[in-house]
């Protein structure tokens, strides 16, 4: 009955989720909204309203109680486990070159946080705040493993490879979600009080991001289709990888490796079960490589995680 209860619960709670994410399916499948705006509304949510959210959020909460080192150090652990993994079986299916390597790595141990796990923690829990360490760990570590080795694999080209790298790094570290993280940090740690008026506007445009976000998403897969006769091999290990496979190896490491529990291990399993992220198309493309299976990876990982997401909610919340 407790687990009944607890699965009723996460349901009730993603009821936004699914009407948001829903909705944009629902109109780019009738032909009501263009699948094509999809880009429009996400680049409002990933540019503009998340990094409101975030830098409001940041800026005013306990640091000590957002960046739970033991938690995220666990959370790093199991990451870097997961690289090792999906570098195994990839060569196992016959993946050479370091960029088909570092997409399949990026597929794998990256989530999609501002555009997925942001507002699915704002419906689910009332707060983004747990996702916040962990977008920081993976764009300022993960991200930047990707891209040097993206860009240290790309033939030929304009101006030498260490330009290139340091070009593309410093463009990762400007991306507004980044900087308005490390801006929240620093307008924290100094103890600078902002004005009300100014955090109303920035509460006022980051609410926004969450059912923006959900229908941006539901307006791609509504156009991309899901075309599960056509799901390779690769396909299928890399999303169960993804979205069952991370989840456990991130619960087993944090609980029996660091000790992390109660709310904090809850919180790092649900993170780890959301989608890879949708700048694995992004990559794909600017570096030409497995651009279909990007695409691929990103839709169907997102209806798969959507679809697990109460299982995960009722298994992980009792095991803390």
């Amino acid at each position: 009955m407790v687990h009944e209860g607890w699965l009723m619960e996460a349901l009730e709670k993603l009821l936004p989720v699914l009407l948001a994410f829903g909705c944009g399916i629902v109109l780019a499948r009738r032909k009501v909204v263009p699948a094509e705006s999809s880009k429009a509304f996400a680049d409002y949510a990933f540019l503009f309203a998340v990094p409101c959210y975030l830098f409001g959020n940041i800026s005013t909460s306990d640091l000590s109680r957002l960046f739970d080192w033991r938690a995220l150090t666990g959370y790093a652990a199991a990451a870097a486990l997961a690289v090792v993994l999906i570098g195994v079986f990839a060569r196992m299916l016959g993946v050479r070159g370091p960029r088909e390597m570092a997409l399949r790595i990026m597929a794998g141990v990256q989530v999609n946080t501002a555009i997925f796990a942001v507002p699915v923690f704002i419906m689910m829990f009332g707060n983004a705040a747990p996702v916040f360490p962990v977008l920081l760990f993976q764009v300022c570590v993960l991200s930047l493993v990707i891209v040097s080795i993206m860009e240290l694999g790309r033939p030929g080209g304009s101006g030498s490879r260490a330009r290139k790298l340091r070009t593309a790094v410093v463009a990762s570290l400007l991306t507004p979600v980044v900087v308005a993280c490390n801006a929240g940090i620093v307008v924290n740690l100094l103890s600078l009080h902002l004005p009300r008026t100014v955090l109303d506007s920035l509460a006022f445009v980051g609410d926004s991001a969450s059912p923006v976000a959900l229908f941006a998403l539901g307006l791609h897969l509504g156009g991309a289709g899901l075309t599960v006769r056509g799901t390779t091999r690769e396909e299928m290990w890399l999303i169960a990888f993804k979205c069952v496979a991370f989840p456990l190896l991130a619960y087993a490491v944090c609980r029996f490796g660091f000790g992390v529990g109660g709310a904090w291990l809850h919180y790092l399993v649900v993170i780890a079960a959301m989608p890879a992220p949708q700048n694995l198309f992004v990559f794909a493309q600017r570096y030409e490589v497995s651009v279909d299976l990007s695409a691929a990876l990103v839709v169907k990982s997102s209806a798969v995680a959507l679809a697990l997401l109460p299982l995960w909610m009722q298994w992980a919340a009792p095991a803390g």
